[in-house]
């Protein structure tokens, strides 16, 4: 079951794509990630260590609320990502290793 959007559907043409999940999201040229997938459906972003759903909360690069796997590359801020046309987006689902640490 998909959420209701948050936001109206725009009135402009939808030209670029990106997947999220496998599903194909539909956005605008200057978009970030994370305000083309509230756009799309609003559902949260990932989950915590301990299962709790979240999604962008601040939409300035604060909160890390956002923090989703881009083309392979995990913890990106949504946020802070301006969408590029074929883009691949992942949920990600409890603690990521950071780049450096033990896991990498």
């Amino acid at each position: 079951m998909t959420p209701a959007s948050r936001f109206l559907t725009r009135p402009e043409p939808q030209t670029l794509r990106l997947t999220l999940d496998g599903v194909p999201v539909a956005a605008r040229p200057g978009d970030t990630v994370a305000a083309a997938l509230l756009a799309q459906s609003g559902a949260a972003f990932r989950e915590t260590a301990s299962g709790a759903p979240r999604t962008a909360y601040c939409m300035m690069g604060v909160c890390f609320d956002c923090l989703v796997e881009i083309d392979g590359r995990p913890n990106t801020q949504a946020c802070m990502t301006v969408v590029r046309d074929g883009m691949t987006v992942r949920r990600q689902a409890g603690l990521r290793p950071l780049k450096g640490g033990r896991d990498d």
